[in-house]
């Protein structure tokens, strides 16, 4: 696991620290992590982090999963997340982001106490990742994620998925971004509750991206986002 020099407990100007995890992060582990992170940041013991992982092949329910859109809990283990949201598949091939902020200050166009702006930034985030890649990210109402045209898929389909929890005003989990996982793993499920619509990847539309320039089109985007 690489990362550098961590923030400074409590300095609210301070960036993030960023992490790679350097092998797949098995999802408990990744949640316990989390949650002592968190926990650290609200005792002012740590500063703020970005957390860049694979997970091995899993399946996680938000605190909104219905249990008929769990299709196959043989094929690969299921966790509950904790998060909001539905049913999410992680795996290799796709970058998740698990972001732990103290919402309590500003971040950039996220004024303090404000889930619903903190959201629409993650969204942000990623519709500025993406398009360094030429690939328009959009949003669509009452569907959580960000779509991309994709006629392969029907005319558009899903390339990254949003989950979020806030503990007293400290958020974890993060987003998802579909770099070139095995999109056949997403049939296991009906991902974020939304039947009828596909998923897709980087690698799917065409653009043969490694984990390294994904990474590196998150960190640039972050800073038009988040940063200020």
């Amino acid at each position: 696991m690489t990362a550098p020099a961590s923030t400074r407990p409590g300095d609210p100007g301070a960036e993030p620290e960023w992490i790679v995890a350097d092998a797949p992060v098995p999802y408990p582990e990744a949640l316990a992590a989390m949650a002592a992170r968190v926990a650290a940041i609200r005792a002012g013991a740590a500063g703020e982090r970005v957390w860049l992982l694979e997970h091995p092949p899993t399946y996680t329910a938000g605190t909104s999963a219905r249990p008929e859109d769990l299709h196959d809990a043989a094929r690969f283990p299921v966790f509950r997340a904790g998060r909001g949201g539905q049913w999410t598949y992680h795996g290799p091939g796709q970058r998740t982001a698990y972001v732990m902020l103290d919402l309590a200050r500003p971040h950039g166009r996220v004024p303090p106490r404000d889930v619903r702006a903190y959201v629409h930034a993650l969204e942000e985030w990623l519709i500025r990742a993406l398009d360094r890649f030429n690939i328009r990210g959009e949003r669509r109402a009452g569907r959580v994620g960000i779509w991309v045209a994709d006629r392969a898929a029907g005319g558009e389909a899903k390339i990254a998925a949003i989950g979020v929890r806030v503990t007293r005003w400290v958020s974890w989990h993060g987003v998802a971004l579909n770099v070139d996982p095995d999109l056949s793993h997403f049939s296991g499920i009906v991902p974020c509750g939304l039947a009828g619509h596909g998923v897709t990847s980087l690698w799917r539309l065409g653009v043969t991206a490694t984990m390294e320039e994904a990474d590196a089109a998150l960190r640039a985007a972050w800073a038009e986002v988040f940063g200020g």
